[in-house]
């Protein structure tokens, strides 16, 4: 049963996450629910893998590619779209076969492909950061339906996580360094955003925001690198509403999925922790799951 805890001088509900899966990811992360193939997926940026679960059969799948893989969608012609270190690609997995889609123009040298998502309209949304830690070298940019892709937000540091309101009039957006989730009034029509302004400030000492997503009661779940969970958090008041503790401190995004859109996936890293921590965080890099009594919005896939 959740408890109840002072949180940044709030009471607050604390849950507990289960680990699903002991993969020891180097650097997990964009966990997606492929709706139609009732499938999880999500990378090791580092490795270089895309994995895929699927809860029906228990069923497994780490398919190691040639690049850092920064996040990874469905695809409504099948498949999956990935953005890795140089540019879109879309994969088939049946063929194990891997397209160049596009890499966007004025994109700077030395910089990879970080977190990404899909709105409802089928755009595939990613940003980028720097091979080497160097501030505002990334963007975020946005890939149409046609392949052409946009750069829409400049001078980013670390380009992370992504989620839109159950109304699509607002878009949600972290620049992890800054220690803020960004919201914007937001166009599903023509993806163009406007009136920038911070949704909720992170506080919490040595954490910073990174994946996100958000639910059907318009709340926003997102996970806290160094901060060993997933916070829900009201994103037009202001009010931390649940942690979901995670058993390792890097936790690094999340996605809700199943039948019900009531399991919250959690993806975690080891990237950068010394060998005799890890001894104290033996689940760090693993995958883990939230029964939540509060339905999620689904993945939407890629429309090109």
């Amino acid at each position: 049963m959740p408890s109840k805890l002072y949180i940044q001088g709030r009471l607050s509900i604390v849950a507990q996450a289960e680990v699903l899966l002991h993969t020891k990811a180097v650097l997990g992360e964009g966990p997606s629910w492929d709706e139609k193939n009732g499938l999880l997926i999500w990378v090791d940026i580092e490795g270089k893998v895309l994995h895929t679960y699927k809860p029906d059969s228990g069923e497994v799948t780490a398919k190691t590619l040639s690049q850092r893989i920064g996040a990874a969608v469905p695809r409504a012609s099948g498949g999956v779209v990935l953005a890795m270190q140089d540019g879109f690609y879309a994969y088939d997995p049946t063929g194990d076969e891997l397209t160049f889609l596009g890499n966007p123009a004025g994109r700077k040298e030395e910089t990879r492909f970080n977190d990404g998502k899909c709105d409802a309209a089928g755009r595939f949304w990613a940003g980028t950061m720097s091979l080497h830690g160097k501030p505002e070298q990334g963007a975020l940019y946005c890939l149409e339906k046609d392949l052409t892709i946009r750069t829409v937000i400049e001078n980013v540091s670390c380009s992370n996580g992504l989620a839109w309101s159950p109304d699509n009039r607002t878009m949600y957006y972290i620049d992890s360094p800054t220690k803020k989730v960004m919201a914007y009034d937001y166009d599903l029509a023509t993806g163009e955003l406007s009136n920038g302004r911070t949704a909720i400030d992170v506080t919490i000492e040595g954490a910073v925001p990174d994946g996100m997503t958000c639910d059907a009661e318009g709340m926003i779940w997102v996970a806290l690198w160094g901060g060993y969970g997933i916070y829900r958090w009201n994103p037009v008041t202001g009010e931390l509403l649940l942690k979901v503790d995670v058993a390792a401190n890097q936790s690094s995004s999340c996605c809700f999925g199943g039948d019900e859109l009531t399991d919250l996936y959690i993806t975690s890293a080891r990237v950068g922790i010394a060998e005799a921590d890890l001894a104290e965080q033996p689940h760090a890099g693993a995958l883990c799951v939230y029964r939540s009594q509060v339905k999620g919005l689904p993945t939407y896939a890629f429309g090109g």
